[in-house]
């Protein structure tokens, strides 16, 4: 049996009054109409949910208290996490390009990378090639046309071209199908992580940054690929939560991995300082819905 989808479309002031009616308080109705005319109803709705009571249970949607500030709180502080955490996934990606480009060059030239033989399984790797060939193909940069204008062999562009044009996704998985180990050892070194922590955590990473680049919810997301926790150095053992080895993982250890490998790539990055800025000014101060330990400033990574 179909199920046709019936709810109705709502003005904003019938919007207004639908969460009225549910109990939660507009104070500002102005100001309210024009955070849902600019940012939208079903947006906000992911940061009212925090203020809802269990589904099925009598009653108000919300509970006592729900302002709709509150929630325009909650948006603001989610807003300036995913600018942190933007910039803080840049460092990762940066560094992973240009490492990886450096030691497929060094494999003989350019092009070695295009070497079937390195990857351990040729299926994946001849889709990659293909998705890879589409990209270059469509590809508007400088560098892409010039190389496509004056040269026919090889097809594709030197590794530490395409290293700058494909997208951060692709790359992680050009980097986690290599079948030799030890080259991607040599390619996380100036990560500061060993490969079989690094692999995983760009897969994290990419998660994250893709979040923070179409501006969803951040600050309490699950994520069902977490990322495997670092025993080594101890500086990042001892600030990571060991106990949270379950999926959906909480933000909190992916925040200390970025941060770890920013300390590595980038020293004198204040990136750490403002995180830990930033979240000691959530407005519920619920930084647990987040994974951070009630003991997380005490840790070694946040002595900054």
């Amino acid at each position: 049996m179909s199920r046709a989808y019936s709810k109705p479309t709502l003005t904003y002031t019938q919007q207004i009054a639908h969460l009225r009616a549910n109990g939660m308080i507009v104070a500002d109705e102005p100001a309210a109409e024009a955070w849902l005319r600019h940012v939208s109803y079903y947006r906000l709705s992911a940061y009212w949910l925090y203020f809802e009571h269990p589904k099925g249970q009598a009653g108000p949607r919300f509970l006592p208290g729900t302002t709709f500030e509150r929630v325009t709180a909650l948006y603001d502080f989610d807003r300036l996490l995913r600018r942190l955490l933007m910039r803080g996934t840049e460092h990762v990606e940066v560094a992973l390009r240009g490492s990886w480009a450096y030691h497929l060059a060094g494999l003989g030239d350019g092009h070695s990378y295009l070497d079937a033989s390195l990857y351990s399984d040729r299926t994946d790797y001849h889709l990659r090639l293909s998705k890879l060939a589409g990209e270059v193909g469509r590809s508007n940069e400088t560098y892409i046309k010039h190389y496509r204008q004056n040269y026919d062999l090889p097809a594709l562009p030197p590794v530490w071209m395409v290293a700058e044009m494909m997208s951060f996704g692709h790359l992680s998985r050009w980097y986690s199908s290599l079948a030799d180990r030890a080259l991607r050892t040599r390619i996380a070194a100036p990560l500061g992580l060993p490969e079989t922590v690094l692999v995983p955590l760009i897969r994290h990473v990419t998660d994250i940054r893709n979040i923070c680049a179409h501006h969803g919810r951040l600050w309490n997301r699950g994520f069902l690929t977490p990322p495997k926790l670092a025993q080594k150095p101890k500086s990042l053992q001892a600030t990571i939560d060991q106990n949270a080895t379950q999926a959906p993982a909480k933000l909190y250890n992916g925040i200390c991995m970025i941060g770890h490998v920013i300390n590595t790539v980038a020293p004198d990055s204040t990136w750490l300082a403002d995180v830990a800025a930033h979240i000691v000014t959530h407005p519920e101060g619920d930084t647990r819905s987040m994974g951070f330990p009630a003991n997380w400033q005490q840790r070694p990574l946040w002595q900054v």
